[in-house]
Parts: structure tokens; C-alpha cells; sequence
């Protein structure tokens, strides 16, 4: 009999596959949306309109830097069941993970402040609305979908946005002449143009968010992948790195699109793009009205969807100032992104000029990445949270070696600020 019942019980283990796979995807889109806001939008325009296809590389060395990163917060997730706020709040004193978590607020805040100014940016673009009217209506659509919608409901949401968002600019491509062969050298060789760095460090330093890391291990978490044995865990730990890889690879070429668009069009026509508006309006008279139209439509739906994500981040952080985790009826969860989403709303709309509050959010995010990366990595390094699953020596360095250099360039892209 006991034989029998092993025998069932080896049977009824989720099977390998394609099919298998399939349960494991969605996390990490909800990542790939931090990675294709309107900030990166704006990053991306002016280094292709700037410098043709010289900088894709920084795409994907960036890329490759995120798949390391978000793969070890998601590690936490899967083997502690808990998310990043969580463990911070469980295994840290109180004198140290309360500035933390508090910091890391003040970094949803400013995501989110970038986040709800792009999708009003995108309303402007396609039906004159003011600025602050359009922060208002996105805004309250976030919130409405953030209490109606479980994770499962917002993630075939995110999927959606993401498909057409990276469907728009395959279409836009098709439009433009792109020159492939120096778009692939673009790619794989580092080159440094004069004036460049400051493009550089903006690429690289919006690629890694404090939100994403505390977004991803809560959708991870979420599932109760923990509660498997060993086996099923290291099965579900390779499957995440799948989902993660495949979703940075989207992320990449949507991130890529971007460049070579602004390479075909403004750089090859010696045309600068500042402002995402200008961007818009340029496109117009060199590859038609249909392309503009498209191009704010997909700005939209990047603002909402990064400003969902932003908000259950931000949701995440506070519930984990009381050991919980995020769930969209709990009331911790609710004061969460409302805390994230109103503070961003009302300096949208006590700065005159909201541009120069996306400056100062930026800076506050740039101060606050390297708290969120060192935590990680000391929490994701520690046998006492992650027990056998502990990060290897060689892991640990790599993470302390990416953290460091984000760091480097996040204070280098503040100093030049000034």
C-alpha cells in the first residue's frame, strides 16, 4: 500500500513541459511593464534621435543586468513565501527596516508620480486634455481596477497592454526604413559617442526600480509556491527564470523598437527629441497620421499599466509594515497605493511645471535604489531566511558587483543633474 501511495503521489507532481511553463508566466510581465514606462519611452527616444543605433548595447547589457536581479528577489519570494517588504520587516531589526520600508514608500511615490504624468501626457497627445485632468482620470481608473481586480484578473490586463504596446511598434517599424545591419552592431558592441554618457546612465539606472523588486517578489509570493516540497521548488525556480527571461527578451525588444524607431526617423532626419509630446508630433510629417495616433495610444496604455503595477508595489511596502502580505480587499493593501497614487496627483498639481517634479522624483529614486538592492541581497544571502536555498558565493558577488555599479551610475546620472 505504501508503495502505492508514493507511486500516486509521484504521479499527481505537475508534469514538465510547454504546458507546464504556461502556469509560470505572468510575474514577470508585470515587471516588464517598469521596464517600458514613459520614463523609459523618453530615455529611449532621445538616445535614438540623439545617436542613432549606437546605444541599443546599453538595452542589452541593462537586459541582462535585470534578468540577474529581479530572478533573486522572485528566489525570495518562492522560497519564503514572502515578499521583500515582509522578510525586511521579519528579519531586520525595527531601527533598521522601518526607514527602509519608509524610503522605498517614497520611492513608490515617485514611480508613481512618472507613471500617472505619462498616461495624462498620452491623454493630451490624443484629445487636448490638460495635464492635471488627465492625471486625475488615470489616476482614478488605477484605483478602480487596483479594488475590483484580483492578481489574476490584472496580470491577463498587463499581458494585454504589453502585446499591444510592443504590436504598435512592430507596426510603426514596418512604416520606417531601418538600417538592420548597424541596428545588430548597435546591439552587441559598446561604443561611448561624445556627449553620450548622460543617455548611458539614464538607460541604465531607469532599468532597475526599487518598486519592480518589491512588485516581484509579491506576485511571486502571492502564489504559495513555497508551500511545495524540495523537489517542486527547484522545478518552480527554474520555471520563474524562464518567465523572467522571457519577459526581459519582451522587454528588450520593446525597449529596442523605441531606439530604432527614433534612429529611423528623428536622428535620420538631424531631428532631437526632448519631450515625448514632440516626439508625437514630429512623427506625424515623416511617417503619417496613423503613426502619431498609435504612438500616444500605446503611451497610454504604458502610463496605466506601469501605474497599476506602480500602486501594488506601493501597496506591498505598507502592508508590510504590519507582516502582510498585499491583497486588494485588506485594508492595509487599499492605504497602500492610495498613499502611492494621491501624494503623486497633488504635487502633479502643486508643481507648476510637472517636469521638474519628474526631477526631483527621479533624484529620490536614484538615493533610494541602493538601499532596496543591498537589502535583497543580504536578505537573499542569509541562511537563516533562504535555509539550503541560500545564494551561492559566486551569486552573491555578481549581486553585490551589479548592485554596486547601479549604484555608481544612479549617484553619477544625480550628480550630473546639478
Amino acid at each position: 500500500m505504501g508503495n502505492l501511495l508514493d507511486k500516486l503521489k509521484i504521479n499527481h507532481r505537475p508534469r514538465s513541459g510547454a504546458l507546464d511553463l504556461l502556469k509560470y508566466i505572468g510575474p514577470g510581465l508585470l515587471v516588464t511593464v517598469g521596464f517600458i514606462d514613459p520614463g523609459n519611452w523618453a530615455t529611449n527616444l532621445a538616445a535614438g534621435s540623439e545617436f542613432g543605433y549606437a546605444l541599443l548595447w546599453v538595452v542589452t547589457f541593462s537586459s541582462v543586468m535585470l534578468i540577474i536581479i529581479q530572478h533573486n528577489v522572485a528566489h525570495l519570494g518562492i522560497v519564503t513565501g514572502l515578499c521583500l517588504s515582509e522578510a525586511t520587516n521579519r528579519y531586520l531589526p525595527r531601527y533598521v527596516s522601518r526607514p527602509i520600508l519608509l524610503s522605498a514608500m517614497g520611492a513608490s511615490i515617485s514611480t508613481s508620480l512618472a507613471e500617472i504624468l505619462g498616461g495624462a501626457i498620452a491623454l493630451r497627445m490624443l484629445f487636448g486634455m490638460p495635464i492635471k485632468v488627465g492625471a486625475v482620470i488615470v489616476t482614478a481608473a488605477c484605483i478602480g481596477m487596483l479594488l475590483t481586480n484580483t492578481y489574476s484578473k490584472i496580470e491577463r490586463w498587463i499581458i494585454l497592454f504589453v502585446s499591444i504596446i510592443g504590436l504598435s511598434f512592430l507596426y510603426e517599424l514596418i512604416l520606417v526604413d531601418v538600417e538592420w545591419g548597424a541596428a545588430l552592431t548597435g546591439w552587441v558592441k559598446p561604443t561611448f559617442p561624445e556627449n553620450s554618457m548622460l543617455i548611458i546612465m539614464s538607460v541604465l539606472g531607469a532599468v532597475v526600480m526599487p518598486h519592480n523588486l518589491f512588485l516581484h517578489s509579491e506576485v511571486i509570493q502571492s502564489r504559495e509556491w513555497n508551500l511545495e516540497e524540495e523537489p517542486v521548488i527547484r522545478k518552480q525556480l527554474k520555471y520563474e527564470f524562464y518567465d523572467t527571461l522571457l519577459s526581459m527578451v519582451i522587454g528588450w525588444g520593446i525597449n529596442s523598437a523605441m531606439i530604432i524607431l527614433a534612429a529611423s526617423t528623428f536622428f535620420k532626419n538631424n531631428v532631437a527629441v526632448e519631450e515625448l509630446d514632440q516626439a508625437q508630433q514630429l512623427l506625424v510629417p515623416l511617417v503619417g497620421s496613423s503613426a502619431g495616433v498609435i504612438f500616444a495610444g500605446a503611451l497610454l496604455l504604458a502610463g496605466i499599466s506601469s501605474t497599476i503595477t506602480s500602486g501594488i508595489a506601493g501597496a506591498s511596502i505598507f502592508a508590510g509594515f504590519y507582516g502582510e502580505a498585499y491583497h486588494h480587499k485588506d485594508l492595509h493593501s487599499k492605504l497602500g497605493f492610495l498613499l502611492s497614487f494621491i501624494p503623486a496627483l497633488l504635487i502633479i498639481f502643486i508643481v507648476d511645471d510637472p517636469f521638474s517634479g519628474l526631477l526631483y522624483s527621479q533624484m529620490l529614486l536614484s538615493v533610494q535604489l541602493p538601499i532596496t538592492v543591498f537589502t535583497q541581497v543580504y536578505l537573499t544571502s542569509n541562511k537563516k531566511v533562504m535555509g539550503k536555498f541560500v545564494n551561492s558565493r559566486s551569486t552573491t558577488l555578481l549581486l553585490l558587483l551589479l548592485g554596486t555599479l547601479v549604484t555608481v551610475l544612479n549617484v553619477a546620472l544625480l550628480v550630473s543633474l546639478f
